[in-house]
C-alpha cells in the first residue's frame, strides 16, 4: 500500500505539469481551432527564464515563477500577433506550418544563445529540498508544492474563465466570433489574452520542472508538448476539464508503466492511447461530435 501511495504522489506531480501544458492547448484550439504546436517550447522557455532568475539574478523561487509566466505571457502574445494573426482567414494547413515553424525556430533560436547543453538549476531552498512523511510515505516538498501550485492556478484559471470580463469574452468569442464581435467584443484582443493566460501557465509548467528535474535544455519541450496535446485529446480539446483530466490520465499512466518495470516503452504507450482515443471517440473523453457544414 505504501508503494501505491507513493506511485500516486509521483502521478500527482506528473499529472500537474501535463495539464498546466494541455490547458494552453485546449484554450487555443477552444478560441480559434489552432492546435499550438510552438506551446512546448513557451514551456521551455519559461524553463531557462526562471533558470537565469535564480541562477543569474540570485531571485527567489517565487519571484522566479512569476517571472517565468510573465516572460512566457508577454512570448505568447508576441507569437500569436506575429505568426498567427496574419493568417487568421488562411488554411489550417498553413496556420499549422507556421505552427511548426515557430516551435522550430524557438528551439534553435534559445539554443543559438545558451548552447546545446543540459543546464543545471541552481541550489534549491530547504523549503524545496526537504521531505515530509505523509501515511507512511515519504514525500518530496517540491512534489507537494508541484501539486499545490498546479491545483491554484487551475482554480484561478476557473475563477478567471467563469467570471471575469475577459472570461465571459473568451468565451463568447469560442462559440461565435462574429456574433461576439457584434456585441462589442474585441475578438483580437481576446484571442491575445487566451495566448497569454495559455503561455503563462505553461511558463509555470517549465520553472517546476525546472526544479524537480534539475536539468534543462532547449530541446525539452518537444516530447511534454506532444504529450500535453495527446492529453488535451484524450480529455477532449478545446474544454479545460477535459484538459486536467487528459493530464492527469497520462500522470498515472506513464507513471504506472514505470513503476510496472517498463519505463522505455512509457511514450508508446502515451501515443498508444492517442491512436486509440482517434480511432474510438475523436471528440476525446467530455467531446461531443458536432456537424460542421460545408
Amino acid at each position: 500500500m505504501e508503494e501505491v501511495l507513493q506511485q500516486v504522489i509521483n502521478a500527482l506531480s506528473v499529472g500537474s505539469i501535463y495539464a498546466l501544458i494541455a490547458l494552453g492547448y485546449t484554450m487555443v484550439y477552444g478560441i480559434i481551432q489552432l492546435i499550438n504546436f510552438a506551446h512546448g517550447d513557451v514551456y521551455m522557455v519559461g524553463a531557462f527564464v526562471g533558470y537565469w532568475s535564480m541562477a543569474v539574478a540570485r531571485l527567489g523561487f517565487v519571484e522566479s515563477l512569476a517571472l517565468g509566466m510573465l516572460a512566457c505571457m508577454v512570448l505568447g502574445v508576441v507569437i500569436e500577433r506575429v505568426a498567427y494573426k496574419p493568417l487568421r482567414n488562411s488554411t489550417r494547413i498553413a496556420v499549422l506550418i507556421t505552427a511548426i515553424g515557430m516551435s522550430l525556430l524557438l528551439e534553435y533560436t534559445m539554443m543559438f544563445f545558451v548552447g546545446a547543453e543540459a543546464k543545471q538549476y541552481p541550489a534549491l531552498p530547504d523549503f524545496l529540498n526537504g521531505t515530509v512523511q505523509v501515511a507512511g510515505i515519504t514525500v518530496r516538498n517540491q512534489q507537494l508544492i508541484i501539486i499545490g501550485i498546479a491545483i491554484l492556478l487551475m482554480a484561478l484559471l476557473q475563477f478567471v474563465v467563469r467570471t471575469t470580463r475577459v472570461g465571459k469574452a473568451m468565451r463568447a468569442v469560442s462559440q461565435d466570433q462574429d456574433a461576439a464581435r457584434l456585441m462589442g467584443i474585441n475578438v483580437d484582443n481576446t484571442i491575445s489574452a487566451t495566448f497569454a493566460i495559455g503561455s503563462a501557465l505553461a511558463g509555470a509548467a517549465g520553472v517546476l520542472v525546472g526544479i524537480y528535474y534539475n536539468s534543462i535544455n532547449p530541446l525539452m519541450g518537444i516530447l511534454p508538448g506532444l504529450k500535453a496535446f495527446v492529453a488535451a485529446v484524450f480529455g477532449g480539446i478545446g474544454l479545460i476539464p477535459g484538459a486536467l483530466i487528459g493530464g492527469y490520465f497520462i500522470g498515472f499512466t506513464e507513471t504506472g508503466v514505470s513503476a510496472a518495470g517498463y519505463s522505455m516503452y512509457k511514450d508508446a504507450v502515451v501515443f498508444a492511447i492517442l491512436i486509440v482515443i482517434l480511432i474510438v471517440k475523436p471528440a476525446g473523453l467530455l467531446g461531443r461530435d458536432v456537424r460542421e457544414k460545408v
